[in-house]
């Protein structure tokens, strides 16, 4: 019998959003969600990130790509045949101190 490929996929680390939200507490009405297999971060009903695979990243604009680029940031590829480039993976640099990440997770909801 063969198996599904899905049963291949690296499970999600419950933990990850979990510590996602517990850094951006002070964002207004801040939610994680769960979406086909990821984590949807939420301020209200604004959607502006994702937590994928143990992987967290934000929404763009051509106001913050640039940045994104410049770090060499992945974008929100689910599977080989799809990429959400408005989705970019956030840099380690960035997850490494509270008052950046939170700075970015705001950009990333005007955008």
């Amino acid at each position: 019998m063969k198996t599904p490929a899905s049963s291949n996929r690296p499970r999600p680390d419950p933990e990850v959003p979990a510590w996602v939200c517990e850094q951006l507490a002070e964002l207004p009405a801040l939610k994680s969600r769960p979406m086909f297999g990821a984590h949807g971060l939420y301020t209200g009903e604004t959607f502006f990130g994702i937590v994928w695979q143990g992987t967290l990243y934000f929404r763009t604009s051509p106001a913050t790509v640039a940045d994104y680029d410049a770090a060499d940031a992945g974008w929100f590829q689910p599977n080989p045949q799809q990429a959400l480039k408005t989705y970019r993976e956030v840099p380690t640099k960035v997850l490494d101190h509270r008052a950046t990440l939170v700075a970015w997770a705001r950009r990333a909801l005007v955008s």
